[in-house]
């Protein structure tokens, strides 16, 4: 990554980002200086608030059918936060946009809750399973939770930012649109997490599919969920393409520094839409006939209230 205009104690908005907005700037520590890097910022910050909203309609249709624990696959949810959790850690160390490492963190605190309802169900359902799987929830439970304090260690994100250099972004790139920047150790090393992250999210959405055929049925599972999190993706990579590349930095260099985050977003919107139809399948032809008028899908149980 580019350190061209690097934030120093000496350093000033005035300096740093002369055309840009001051409250990305104070509040984002982002320099959006065009109407693309504004745009880009909109589309972040509504991406995290469709998977902030994601989560509740899944919360709610556990609390209503205490079934979370059959209803979900264990398996979905592992992969979901381990998923998250390298997206995390791989944003912080291949110096992703700040938005990208603030939606992340709240990826594993959502996945957490949601781990943690599973259990609670399981419990108090006294459904017999084998206890490594309540230790195996346990131990990503944590590696979770202290990947998701890993970049608030130290000096924080802002200072992070500062020492490493802030990445001042332009629509005219000073180098070679064709060539692609060197990786810095640390940012082969986030690529390389990056990289596991978008094959874990990926291959989450298998277990989730079987479960719902071996089942042959989608109580207790949200399609709001699928939903929210099909549109939050969306605009997460529509948010990433739009960002102007760094000082230096040409178009394609700055696409193949944030791929595995384009893929991990944009990559399994397919997989998503084949899982909101393979629940409409299960839920049967009444779940199907209302997708053109809602956009979402309707399961059984809650058109039979």
């Amino acid at each position: 990554m580019s350190t061209d205009g690097v934030l120093t104690t000496q350093g000033n908005f005035t300096s740093l980002c002369p055309n840009g907005s001051q409250w990305v700037w104070k509040g984002l520590g982002e320099c959006a200086q065009d109407a693309r890097d504004m745009a880009s910022i909109y589309l972040g910050l509504l991406s995290i608030l469709c998977f902030m909203v994601s989560s509740l309609p899944q919360y709610y249709s556990s609390c209503k059918t205490g079934n979370m624990d059959s209803a979900l696959s264990i398996w979905f949810l592992l992969l979901w936060l381990g998923g998250d959790s390298c997206n995390l850690v791989g944003s912080f160390l291949a110096d992703q946009l700040p938005l990208q490492t603030y939606t992340a963190i709240y990826y594993v605190l959502a996945d957490l809750v949601m781990l943690a309802m599973y259990t609670y169900y399981k419990i108090s359902n006294r459904v017999a399973e084998r206890r490594r799987v309540l230790n195996v929830v346990g131990l990503v439970c944590i590696l979770g939770f202290t990947a998701s304090l890993t970049p608030l260690s130290g000096e924080g994100i802002q200072q992070e930012m500062i020492s490493s250099g802030f990445r001042s972004r332009s629509l005219l790139s000073t180098s070679d649109a064709s060539s692609i920047q060197a990786f810095t150790p640390k940012e082969i090393i986030g690529f390389s997490i990056g990289s596991i992250s978008s094959v874990l999210y990926l291959c989450s959405r298998l277990p989730q599919m079987y479960t719902n055929f071996k089942r042959k049925s989608t109580e207790g599972v949200s399609y709001f969920l699928f939903a929210l999190v099909i549109l939050g993706n969306t605009m997460y990579g529509l948010s990433v393409l739009l960002k102007n590349p760094d000082q230096g930095q040409g178009e394609n260099s700055y696409l193949v520094h944030h791929l595995p985050w384009l893929i991990g977003s944009l990559g399994t919107l397919s997989l998503d839409l084949i899982v909101s139809f393979n629940m409409a399948a299960v839920a049967g032809p009444l779940g199907l006939s209302l997708i053109p008028c809602t956009c979402y899908i309707v399961g059984n149980a809650e058109l039979a209230e």
